[in-house]
């Protein structure tokens, strides 16, 4: 375990976890450059990669940003999605934050910095499949019908 982790680090592009310099996401001539996916910590890479739809690249924030815990934008890493945003002619960035307090500041404070340079989306928010409207909370609710999209 303690080898495992002296040889894993960050990637220098993205901040997500790699064993070398760049990620093999970073390293991957097959996707997206026009799509930069914003995520909290790696393990939100993870679970979107598993889903198989999304072909874009990657930028790990590490953490959200919480004031109570003294946690603010200067500890993440935002200055180098601003910096990337700003120089690699990105067409979207995609938000993908949970839902909380501290994810709707991050959202909002980095889709604000980001908006000069590229178009902003968030992913939308809604009922997890087999979730009975009757015990879902009023905010997610709101957030499904926000979320609507026409039928194909």
């Amino acid at each position: 375990m303690l080898e495992a982790k002296a040889q894993v680090g960050q990637c220098s592009v993205c901040f997500h976890l790699s064993a070398d310099p760049v990620c093999d996401i970073c390293r991957a001539t097959n996707r997206d450059l026009q799509t930069l996916c914003v995520v909290a910590d790696s393990r939100d890479v993870i679970a979107i990669e598993k889903t198989r739809e999304y072909r874009g690249r990657y930028h790990v924030l590490g953490g959200l940003i919480s004031p109570m815990d003294g946690i603010g934008p200067e500890q993440l890493n935002i200055g180098p999605l601003v910096h990337r945003v700003s120089k690699e002619g990105t067409q979207e960035v995609i938000m993908a934050i949970s839902p909380s307090i501290e994810g709707d500041t991050t959202t909002l404070y980095v889709g604000q910095l980001l908006k000069p340079f590229t178009r902003v989306t968030r992913i939308a928010f809604g009922l997890p499949m087999g979730g009975d409207l009757e015990y879902a909370d009023e905010v997610t609710l709101a957030r499904a019908l926000e979320g609507r999209r026409d039928l194909e």
